[in-house]
């Protein structure tokens, strides 16, 4: 059971919030604006599904109460043995949903998602993997009606990708798709094996949440280097003749990141430099949580096979995450998008880690 009285205390403020949003000089400084609608939706959000669960709690209490008198009405206290029915399930999810909304809103969860996926350990079986799981990708936010754009790609020789990076536009891109970074591990019979043996192959996956003004980064000129060349398409055949390509190195991090996707080199760069400032914010992101220790935040692997977070097996059409022992049957579907219940089941168990992690 929930304690009203913190709950209460919290939504104390939601009147001062509202009355600092309406202020003009509020809406004239653009980030401490942002940060208020934010913790407004939150504090609206937890107003909501506290009002919710503690009539739903009130409700079981009174019904209770009504069974358990001795010279109670019969008819009253049928009426109250059908109310309860089914209360506990109700009243436990409710119960999740309010210590949900408890929870410090995650800044990140509404943005773009910029999103790496890399060939592992495989060889060219490990290529066509990670063109999958672009595909797969492709598929969710499609059905999520987000928008996929290529930044770079590097095309392997029988198809698939040794690299593709892209950009997941759309409003909680970020906040769905964050999980998915680490070590994916396939097993399957590759197109290049004649012996039908089962081979197994890897990718690595990582997502950061696209950078805004809101961040504040800033990349001094002498930070980085800037490198031009030719675009080049599978085989290295040159695909124009303009140097339009864009590599951008950052000394402090050691990140490069490149664009080769536009035929503009200063859309090549705006683009570049987009995914160097996403990148940035996670490496700040990570030390941060390196220091407080936060678990939650180890997922992403190094494609190496010991440390994977999922694995897909296609002979038995089976998908497994390790890191809430979840398996279903149905990678059939899941590799036509339908992420949804991996998705969830990741979800409620960085929640259920947020949550431990506040109380105590």
């Amino acid at each position: 059971m929930i304690d009203r009285a913190p709950i209460e205390n919290r939504l104390a403020g939601l009147a001062e919030l509202e009355t600092q949003l309406s202020d003009p000089k509020t809406a004239a400084d653009q980030k401490l604006f942002r940060r208020l609608v934010r913790d407004h939706a939150a504090l609206t959000r937890l107003a909501k599904r506290s009002e919710g669960y503690f009539a739903l709690l009130d409700s079981v209490e009174e019904n209770r109460a009504l069974m358990a008198e001795e010279n109670g009405d019969p008819d009253l206290k049928e009426l109250a043995e059908m109310e309860l029915e089914g209360t506990d399930e109700r009243l436990d999810k409710a119960e999740k949903k309010l210590l949900f909304a408890l929870l410090p809103p995650d800044p990140n969860a509404d943005r773009n998602a910029i999103v790496e996926v890399r060939a592992g350990t495989g060889g060219e079986e490990a290529s066509l993997f990670a063109g999958d799981l672009f595909r797969l990708y492709s598929r969710y936010a499609e059905a999520k009606g987000w928008k996929i754009g290529i930044i770079d790609a590097s095309t392997s020789e029988i198809g698939g990708y040794k690299e593709v990076v892209f950009k997941v536009s759309g409003k909680g891109a970020y906040g769905a798709l964050q999980f998915e970074s680490g070590g994916h591990r396939v097993q399957r019979v590759p197109v290049t094996e004649s012996s039908g043996r089962i081979h197994t192959s890897a990718a690595t996956v990582a997502v950061f949440p696209e950078a805004d003004e809101e961040d504040d980064i800033s990349i001094p000129a002498d930070d980085i280097r800037i490198d031009i060349y030719c675009a080049s398409g599978p085989g290295g055949q040159c695909v124009n003749t303009t140097y339009s390509a864009v590599r951008i190195t950052h000394f402090p991090t050691g990140v490069v990141v490149q664009c080769q996707d536009e035929r503009s080199q200063h859309r090549n760069k705006e683009k570049a430099m987009g995914v160097l400032k996403a990148r940035i914010l996670d490496h700040m992101r990570q030390e941060e949580a390196a220091r407080m220790g936060d678990e939650r935040r180890n997922l992403i692997g190094s494609g190496d096979r010991s440390q994977r977070v999922r694995t897909y097996n296609f002979p038995q059409n089976r998908v497994t995450d390790h890191r809430v022992n979840l398996t279903l049957y149905s990678l059939d579907r899941v590799m036509e998008g339908a992420l949804d219940e991996l998705i969830t089941a990741l979800h409620d168990h960085d929640v259920a880690l947020r949550l431990k992690h506040e109380l105590s």
